[in-house]
This record gives C-alpha cells, sequence and structure tokens, in this order.
C-alpha cells in the first residue's frame, strides 16, 4: 500500500486508504467528495482549515 503524505491530494488519499475518512470528518473536513478535495492537497486543506498538518498526519499514520 502507498504511503499516506500531505503532499496528496484528499481525493488520492481516500482512493488509497479510505479508512481515513473518519479522521478527516472528525477533524473538520466535511467536503471529501466536493471537487476541491480532487484537487486541493491534504497540506492545503489543513491550512484552510486552521489545522496542524502534522498532527493531523500523526492521527493519519496511527491506522496503519
Amino acid at each position: 500500500m502507498a504511503a499516506i503524505t500531505k503532499d496528496m491530494t484528499i481525493g488520492e488519499i481516500l482512493s488509497v486508504k479510505p479508512e481515513v475518512a473518519p479522521v478527516l470528518m472528525d477533524a473538520g473536513m466535511h467536503c471529501l467528495g466536493c471537487p476541491s478535495a480532487q484537487g486541493e492537497t491534504l497540506e492545503e486543506a489543513a491550512m484552510v482549515h486552521g489545522m496542524d498538518i502534522n498532527a493531523l498526519m500523526d492521527k493519519i499514520s496511527a491506522l496503519a
């Protein structure tokens, strides 16, 4: 399985590891299927939502 990186789009992440969806939803990213999710990196989305990307990556990594 491919590693999840902060440079991947949310759409890419969900196609590789769909179990990340609840983590993103809990973090306040409720528009996982919207056009932004297809073109916005996880890092960009975290910035827009005022989140710490490293803390979010830690939660995603904990799913492994």
